[in-house]
Formats: C-alpha cells, structure tokens, sequence
C-alpha cells in the first residue's frame, strides 16, 4: 500500500514506529487520531505529513457535514487549529492545511454536505500530486547520479516519507531502476533511527544495493572515496536556500564541501517558503528527552543528565550545490533562481 490511503471515513497509515520489525497499518477514523500519529511519529516526512493533514481535514469536515453552518465552520477552524499545532518545522503541514482550508473558504455558500465531500476530492488530488511531483523530481535527480557513484543519504526520504515514489530516496530509487550500478550509504540517524529503520528497510523492499553506517562514518567513507554525491531531503527551505532538514544534516553537508562532493536537497516546491528570507528564521522543533536518553524503552544514559533533542537543524545556502524541485534544479544564488524557478521562469 502507499504510505497514505485516504477514504471518506479514515486515513490509513503506514505506523512507521513499528517498522523495521512489524508492518502495521493504522486507521484514524478522525482528525484527533490523525494529529496524534503526526505528533508521534507514525506518519513522518514533510510530504506525507501535509497529505495525511489533508485528509485529517476532510474527515473533521465529513464528522461535521450534518451540523449547522455555523457550527461546521466554527469546527473546521477548530480541526485545523489542532493540525498546525502538532509539529512546527515542516512547512508542508502549514501549506496543505492552508491549501485545504482555502479550498473549503471557496464553497462558503455551499451546504456542509457538499462542502465535504469537495475536500475529500481535493485531498485525494493533492496525494495524487505527490506522487506526480516526486517522479518528476527524480527524474531530473537521477540525471545527477553517475553509474558507479557511490551515493549517500541521511534520514528517510522515500516511499515513507511522501505518499509515494520518495523525494532524495525517490531519486536514488530512479537511478537505481534506469539500470545504473550504484551504492547507497545509508546514515543510521540518531536518536530516532529513521535511517536504519525506515532507509535501510526501503532499500532491501526495493533490491538498491546498500551499506548502513552510523552517523559518525561518513567523514570516513568520504576520506576513503566511497561517496561521490549526497542527497538529503528538506522540511523547510527559505528564500535564500537555507534549508531546514533532519538533525545531522548539516554535518553532512560540510562534510561533503570538505570532501568536494556535490550535496543536493531534493523537496517540492510546497517546502519552499518564499516568506522568510533565512534559516534564521526557521523554528527548530524540541522533542522529548526520551527519544536521546532510550533506544527501544532501554535507558542508554543515566537518570539526572541534561538532553538536548532538537529534531533538525538548518544548512547554510553555501554548502548546498542544487536543489531539486518538480520544476527544474534551483542552482545558486538561490535567492534569485528559487524565486524565478517557483514563478516558472
């Protein structure tokens, strides 16, 4: 199944905490459930999240269909209020759930029934779109991947990620079926292990020959000429390209200038947000302390010790060679070309 399958009556996810081990499908039947698989990680990735929001959204408007106007847009407000609140970094919830709510404004002076069903339509089409944007986007990725390369990745970016295909994944998966003998280095991921649970388990589903390493190797591999290029993919990329992604990844990034290894970000368009000029501007989500201090509910540090837990970090425009949208790759000074490539020129 995809990542994310939406009905009139649930969203039905793939519950990404369970995976390597188990393949469970979760069913939220309401927008309550759906913000709470965002919220813990059940569905995670920019892309997916803003889908499964939408669709949350056109559940909360299929519960309140049969109440009075004033009744069914005082609840949508009070949906999509609850939505933007589960997690603030990926831009991608906030730009679906606007999409969404702009969509509903648009039928004011329809019936709630109607209104219902037309958000259920548009969050189909928006999950339809993904998958779209994503090949698109790894068909103009792929074109940068060498047959031979060595190839690294850091977090999940793939199938998980979006609601199908993958975004840095889904171009290391393209490469991979256009035939070219590649090797991918999957970065573990700490604390939550997205790479080693979710990248290394995409890579054996889909036969992409693949070595897991934890974090602190790849200046390693790099030094040894194992890597010739990186992809990583962003939640949010401001205006200038700074681009907020995975905590690590602007390691990665300095790393592979220092190695002179081309870094790529690969996201769509929605992960641009052309409102704040850097990643100063970014707001960097804090976790649970848990998630440093445990591995699998086992406590791996002592009781009493300070944690810091941010969930990304942001990576100067200057260390980022291109990034890889639907509409073409965005080369610097990415505060001219971002701007024109989103604006079709």
């Amino acid at each position: 199944m995809r990542t994310v399958e939406l009905s009139r009556e649930s969203v039905r996810l793939i519950d990404q905490r369970r995976l390597p081990n188990e393949m469970v499908v979760m069913n939220c039947t309401d927008y309550h459930q759906v913000g709470e698989a965002i919220k813990t990680l059940a569905v995670r990735g920019a892309p997916a999240i803003g889908v499964t929001a939408a669709g949350g959204l056109a559940l909360a408007a299929n519960a309140l269909k049969d109440q009075p106007p004033s009744e069914f847009w005082a609840g949508m407000e009070a949906a999509a209020a609850e939505l933007r609140a589960t997690r603030p970094t990926a831009v991608n919830l906030f730009w679906a759930i606007q999409k969404v709510m702009d969509r509903a404004a648009s039928l004011k002076d329809q019936s709630p029934v109607v209104v219902a069903e037309a958000l259920y339509q548009y969050a189909q089409q928006l999950a339809e779109e993904d998958v779209a944007v994503n090949k698109q986007m790894a068909t103009y990725g792929a074109d940068l991947v060498a047959d031979g390369a060595g190839v690294l990745t850091h977090c999940n970016t793939g199938s998980l990620a979006t609601v199908d295909w993958g975004t840095a994944l889904g171009v290391i998966r393209m490469a991979h079926e256009q035939g070219k003998s590649i090797h991918v280095y999957v970065d573990e991921t700490r604390p939550v292990l997205q790479g080693s649970r979710l990248t290394a388990w995409e890579c054996v589903q889909f036969g992409i020959p693949a070595t897991l390493i934890t974090d602190n190797m790849a200046a390693h591999m790099m030094r040894l000429g194992r890597i010739q290029v990186a992809f990583v993919g962003a939640d949010r990329i401001a205006a200038n390209g700074d681009t907020a992604n995975k905590i690590g990844t602007y390691g990665v990034a300095v790393l592979a200038r220092e190695h002179g290894i081309p870094f790529y970000v690969v996201a769509p368009t929605s992960t641009v947000d052309l409102a704040i000029t850097s990643g100063d501007e970014i707001e960097i989500e804090e976790r649970k302390h848990e998630e440093v201090t445990h591995i699998g509910g086992v406590r791996i540090a002592p009781e009493g010790i300070g944690v810091a837990n941010p969930a990304f970090d942001v990576t100067p425009a200057k260390y980022i060679t291109g990034i890889i949208t639907e509409k073409g790759v965005a080369y610097p000074p990415f505060s001219v070309n971002l701007r024109r490539l989103l604006q079709g020129g």
